[in-house]
């Protein structure tokens, strides 16, 4: 909104990735139609579907991302270093696939996690509603530091996912039925808890429901009117400064608590306002669409159940799955990076790391095969499976060699970053701005921002500390990342260095699907 996170243009962001370099150096099925990748400037989209429907929504998700960007007064021709992969599949059945156990109401959910960031979502009108919302989430944390109540990066989230991307208008605020039928029929959660906690911390799902909605409202309370906005951005600067949720509210609108809700319940009851932007203020995106191959038809839903995870009992059958899927497939790249994957985290190790390196004797350039051995090997020396000084090598050589072929991949600086902890010198210039690139590559990861603020920490940079862990700290689906985020913001106020037991688990965060 008004505070700017510290993220590098590109140019910056390739001096700086140079210089960081020159000074340290089962259930799955094969796909009943063919996958295609749509590239535009933002986003990689991937689709077994309609080639049609699939540009359609690269072109609605480049109007969106633009859109946002007009709002927000920032650059319209402004493109992330780094663009987001979003799969769009063809029924609830194949989100099962990526996400074992995802309940039957799960239509689409994003994922930030060290290996990918990436989102997923069934291909019908109503979960577009599912992208914009998640994409919110991704864009806000990608250019903004201000640390957001919970209640806020929801409600934030459900004001611009109803954005009706049409012609001759795109028209935003639309109301969502189901959240108004909600706000209507139902017993509202009181307001001290709405702004102070969590949805995940209602035990009712019917709380949790109405957690959203009831943020949506708000949210379109504040957005709809000028001087309510200013309102906003006062609020948000007075709880990022550490005041009281209910108390910043009072002081800003100048309301007592139960007036604000009279207010917003009177607005409620009146005609909220839609604000329509000219559609042509928009033009369209340069999109190219190719087919991919046998392998991705077959593997595609499977490598990204890797990266989601499956539970303890499950994990032995999802590498059986992707044994009798890789083999049908001989040499293919794809299907030998997926099998490698999968015996890395739920199989043979000692395997996977065999298979990576036969990729790479005949795939020299294949930097995520670069990056999955060179975590292999930083494992190993974690877990004294290998000689800790010759694996730490072999991975900064490994780690290397993918910068070299590609300085725009935040997992790179993320893996080179944590060889480098508990160095001797540890954090020195350069592994600060090692930590810098990641961030600006990845910052809704939590992993780089726990990583890239104990480093901060450790140099006495308090404050740079406080304000990387803000945003997370404060999300609702922040997950373990959220609660070590803030065990962290304490420590950095006190002026004191966490213990390093504190982050180990910072990866838990990231998975997102709302009610």
């Amino acid at each position: 909104m008004r505070i700017r996170l510290p993220i590098l243009v590109r140019g910056q962001f390739l001096a700086l990735a140079a210089g960081v370099l020159a000074m340290g150096t089962a259930m799955a099925t094969p796909a009943a139609a063919d996958w295609r990748r749509a590239e535009s400037p933002r986003f990689i989209l991937y689709s077994d579907g309609d080639v049609g429907v699939l540009r359609d929504y690269a072109q609605k998700l480049e109007t969106f991302d633009r859109l946002l960007r007009a709002i927000h007064g920032l650059p319209l021709s402004e493109v992330p270093d780094r663009r987001l992969p979003i799969y769009l599949v063809g029924s609830q059945r194949d989100i099962q696939q990526v996400r074992p156990g995802a309940g039957s109401s799960i239509q689409g959910f994003y994922l930030a996690r060290d290996e990918d960031i990436f989102a997923i979502a069934v291909r019908t009108r109503k979960q577009d509603e599912v992208l914009l919302h998640e994409y919110v989430h991704h864009f806000m944390l990608q250019n903004f530091s201000a640390a957001y109540p919970g209640w806020l990066i929801e409600g934030y989230a459900e004001y611009f996912m109803t954005t009706d991307i049409g012609s001759p208008h795109i028209g935003v605020g639309r109301p969502d039925p189901d959240r108004v039928a909600w706000l209507a029929t139902e017993t509202w959660i009181p307001l001290a808890d709405l702004l102070t906690k969590r949805p995940g911390e209602f035990r009712r799902a019917e709380d949790r429901v109405l957690y959203y909605s009831q943020a949506w409202l708000i949210t379109h309370y504040f957005m709809s009117d000028p001087d309510r906005q200013k309102m906003l951005w006062a609020y948000i600067d007075a709880v990022g400064s550490g005041q009281d949720p209910v108390t910043a509210l009072e002081t800003v609108t100048g309301l007592t608590a139960s007036g604000f809700e009279r207010a917003v319940r009177d607005y409620f009851r009146g005609r909220t306002r839609i604000i329509n932007y000219r559609a042509d203020l928009f033009p369209q995106a340069t999109i190219t669409v190719t087919d991919l191959g046998a392998a991705e038809n077959d593997l595609m839903l499977l490598s990204r159940r890797l990266i989601v995870g499956a539970p303890e009992g499950e994990r032995a059958a999802t590498a059986e799955d992707v044994r009798r899927a890789a083999a049908r497939h001989g040499r293919d790249p794809f299907a030998r990076l997926t099998l490698a994957h999968a015996e890395l985290h739920f199989g043979d190790k000692a395997r996977g790391v065999a298979l990576l390196q036969e990729l790479l004797a005949d795939h020299p350039d294949h930097v995520e095969a670069l990056q999955y051995l060179a975590a292999a090997k930083l494992s190993a020396a974690r877990d004294g499976d290998d000689d800790d000084d010759g694996a730490l090598r072999e991975a900064r050589t490994l780690l290397a060699r993918a910068y070299a072929l590609d300085p725009g991949q935040y997992r790179t600086y993320l893996l080179l970053a944590q060889a480098r902890e508990g160095a001797p010198g540890y954090p020195n210039e350069n592994d600060l701005q090692t930590w810098q690139l990641a961030y600006s590559l990845a910052p809704q990861l939590a992993e780089v921002r726990v990583g890239a603020a104990r480093a901060l920490i450790m140099r006495e940079r308090f404050d740079e500390a406080i304000a990387i862990l803000g945003p997370l700290a404060n999300d609702p689906h922040g997950g373990q990342g959220a609660v070590i985020a803030g065990q962290m913001i304490a420590f950095a106020r006190a002026g004191q260095t966490p213990p390093e037991a504190l982050d180990e688990e910072a990866g838990d965060a990231g998975a997102e699907s709302q009610p």
